[in-house]
């Protein structure tokens, strides 16, 4: 009797640290998800600066051109 009633307590304890880790591995997987949803939030964002970036560059290269093309015509 005794051998049943430590096996039936070595499988109840069994049964609730796995419960206990089956909460853990929930809330682990749901951090995780959002960490995942934050990450492509900013991948988006940052291909999007980095096309604004691109942009920028572009423009200012041209406004350097005209003002050096308005130097160059200027004399005294």
């Amino acid at each position: 009797m005794n051998k049943y009633q430590v096996l039936l307590g070595a499988v109840a304890l069994g049964a609730t640290v796995l419960t206990g880790c089956t909460a853990n591995l929930d809330e682990l997987n749901a951090k995780v998800d959002a960490i995942a949803a934050d990450v492509d939030a900013l991948k988006a964002q940052q291909s999007k600066l980095a096309n604004d970036v691109a942009f920028v560059k572009s423009d200012a290269a041209r406004a350097n051109e005209r003002l050096d093309n308005l130097a160059r015509r200027y004399k005294k």
